[in-house]
This record gives structure tokens, C-alpha cells and sequence, in this order.
């Protein structure tokens, strides 16, 4: 496995898949999903220059933190039980899956106990998959209305998981409505604020960009598969 290589082949792919949709490469975050990767193999990614890793379960963060440099900037990108949420609200910098009024409670709650914000990104099953978490697409405006009231939650944009297919441009529409879904609720919540995009793996980042994702999560492209 060559990460540097792998790593130089994304970057470009980002690169042009931003200049053909007009945008600056540099507004597009990469986190590098590293879901049952080594430290060791984290730590190759760590010196090419990724900054942010993203882990699908919390069990696995834990390990991994104290492994890893203070600076490692963590993604919580999976789904986030209630009662996991104490155990890395001081430890990471932006949760993914906010898909439930339960869990924003308790982050809310959390991040007060712990003198904290916890930023959080609201998973949207745009879709309809039911293999899948995430609010549907009808119910997710009005969620966000609702947890931009609660303390110490800062509610900072959207995610969603499109469907597996063989060709990405079959997956547009889904990173289309999310884009939309984003633009809606900013047009209609004052000071609400869609700062980021979570949309695009391995298979269907290029599409994802063009589509306006500014977060990136990529596992395989850059590890293999695993």
C-alpha cells in the first residue's frame, strides 16, 4: 500500500473535479477515513500532509487517540449512540451523524457539563435507504430549526451517504438536494449558517464536489480496500 501515491492521486482528482465546477481546491476539506486502518498506517497518512481523520465508531476513536499526535484534527462519521456521546465530546472536532432529537439533547448536554460546543453536522438520508440512518429530506428542515435553539450546540451543516452504484453520476441528484436542502435553510432560519457539506467517498467524491461538498470523506481511495 502506497498512501503518499494514493494521496497524490486524490488530491489531483479533487483538485480537477474543483476546477471544473469553479470552485478553489482549498475550500474543500479532505477526512481521511480510517475505519479498521493501524495507527502505523494513520501515522504515513498523518506525515503526507492529512490533517483530519475521520472514525465510524467511537469504541475505535478511543483507541486510537492516545496513539496518535495532539494536534490530529478527529471527525466522529458514523452513527453516534446516546450513551457514547460523554465518552468523546471533549475529543473531537466536528460529529457527522446529529440524526436524532434524543442525541442532540444529550449533546447539548454534554458539551454544557463539559464547558464545551459540540459541532455537529445534520445527517439527511436523502435517499430513503433503510440500511441507512439519517433524517428524510422532508423532516430535516424543521429538526434544524429546533437544534440551532439548544446550548452548546452549534449546528454547522449537513451530511448525507448516497447509494452505492457503479456509476457516480447516478448519485448527482441526492448531492443536489442536500446542496438545496442547505440553501433552504438559510434562506429561512436567521443566523443559521450551512458552513459545510459532508458528501462524497471513495466512490463518488469527483460528482460530490461538483455538486458543492466542501467535507470529503475518503477511506479506500487513500488505504485500499481493507
Amino acid at each position: 500500500m502506497d498512501v503518499q501515491s494514493n494521496l497524490n492521486r486524490v488530491r489531483e482528482r479533487i483538485m480537477t473535479a474543483a476546477f471544473r465546477a469553479g470552485r478553489p481546491p482549498e475550500e474543500i476539506k479532505l477526512v481521511a477515513a480510517t475505519k479498521t486502518v493501524p495507527s502505523e498506517i494513520i501515522r504515513e497518512a498523518l506525515n503526507c500532509g492529512v490533517v483530519s481523520l475521520g472514525e465510524n465508531r467511537v469504541q475505535e476513536l478511543l483507541k486510537k487517540y492516545p496513539d496518535l499526535p495532539p494536534e490530529t484534527e478527529w471527525h466522529l462519521i458514523g452513527h453516534l449512540q446516546t450513551n457514547k456521546v460523554k465518552k468523546i465530546i471533549d475529543k473531537v472536532a466536528l460529529i457527522h451523524s446529529l440524526d436524532r432529537w434524543s442525541l442532540a439533547e444529550e449533546l447539548s448536554r454534554a458539551a454544557a457539563e463539559s464547558d464545551t460546543v459540540a459541532r455537529v453536522l445534520v445527517q439527511v438520508n436523502v435517499a430513503g435507504e433503510e440500511t441507512k440512518f439519517g433524517l428524510s429530506l422532508p423532516e430535516a428542515e424543521d429538526f434544524v430549526v429546533a437544534a440551532v435553539r439548544l446550548p452548546c450546540l452549534a449546528v454547522q451543516g449537513l451530511m448525507t451517504i448516497a447509494p452505492w452504484v457503479a456509476d457516480p453520476e447516478e448519485v448527482r441528484p441526492v448531492f443536489r438536494q442536500l446542496k438545496n436542502l442547505a440553501q433552504r435553510i438559510e434562506g429561512s432560519l436567521p443566523g443559521a449558517t450551512m458552513k459545510y457539506l459532508s458528501m462524497g467517498m471513495s466512490g463518488d467524491f469527483e460528482v460530490a464536489v461538483e455538486e458543492g461538498a466542501n467535507i470529503l470523506r475518503i477511506g479506500t481511495a487513500i488505504f485500499g480496500q481493507r
